[in-house]
């Protein structure tokens, strides 16, 4: 198998790493940075795309592995990928579960979806917003689709968001006019983590992003939250949670 290819296309609808580099999480801040000393000792500063707060998956001292990224223009050589927490590896690269869901879906991982799929589209202008994954089915069926990615979990239940996001809120509306429309609308949780049974919406952290998602929920949005298999080689779907409310 060739891993030399960052998120390359894996043959089960998941994703190869490419090469990453080990290392000790010495402190994460201002929201994109994180200082880690490598196993050579030296200390480096790697660019983390994820701007929630991380919150149970940020401790100093804990491992974490990084993907490099040469050339012009990449002031920070490595990016944070993953780090180990007890229970489980967690993936907090938010740029990640586009991708992923993206190939999962184009090779018919997703069971939710009348797969072939004859279109996928990412990044699609709607409304006000941009939603993430524009799909379309065999029977041409248009699918709307907005991705999280989820890093936070408690009691074995995996919690969003991490933090208050009024954004995440002006999805919900977007796709709950989909619905109202009679437009098929997703919410897709994905869960970078192994160690949950189940996904609520985190309602002690952002409860309007909880009202809102039970509103989009009433006017047909529907939601799937999948836990993503992580390994130092790649990251693939699992399997579809319980989404409990």
């Amino acid at each position: 198998m060739d891993h030399s290819s960052y998120l390359a296309p894996a043959p089960d609808g998941g994703l190869w790493w490419g090469p990453l580099t080990e290392g000790r999480l010495l402190r994460r801040y201002k929201r994109f940075l994180a200082d880690v000393e490598l196993a050579t000792g030296e200390i480096i500063t790697a660019h983390t795309a994820n701007t929630g707060r991380m919150t149970g998956c940020s401790e100093p001292g804990r491992r974490v592995w990084l993907s490099p990224h040469e050339g012009a223009g990449r002031k920070y050589p490595y990016t944070l990928e993953m780090i180990e927490m007890p229970t489980s590896m967690v993936g907090v690269n938010t740029m990640v579960p586009n991708r992923l869901v993206a190939a999962a879906a184009q090779a018919g991982v997703i069971t939710d979806l009348d797969a072939p799929l004859t279109k996928v589209e990412r990044e699609v202008k709607t409304g006000q917003s941009r939603l993430d994954l524009r799909l379309t089915d065999k029977n041409g069926q248009v699918i709307m689709v907005e991705i999280k990615n989820c890093t936070l979990a408690e009691d074995n239940i995996a919690f969003f968001p991490d933090a208050v996001t009024a954004r995440g809120s002006k999805h919900l509306d977007e796709l709950a006019e989909l619905a109202g429309e009679g437009r098929r609308a997703v919410v897709f949780i994905l869960v970078q983590r192994t160690d949950a049974a189940c996904f609520s919406p985190a309602d002690h952290i952002d409860p309007e992003w909880g009202r809102r998602l039970r509103a989009a929920k009433a006017r047909g949005v529907e939601i799937w939250a999948w836990q993503a298999d992580l390994r130092l080689d790649g990251i693939s779907l699992a399997r579809k949670l319980p989404v409990v409310f």
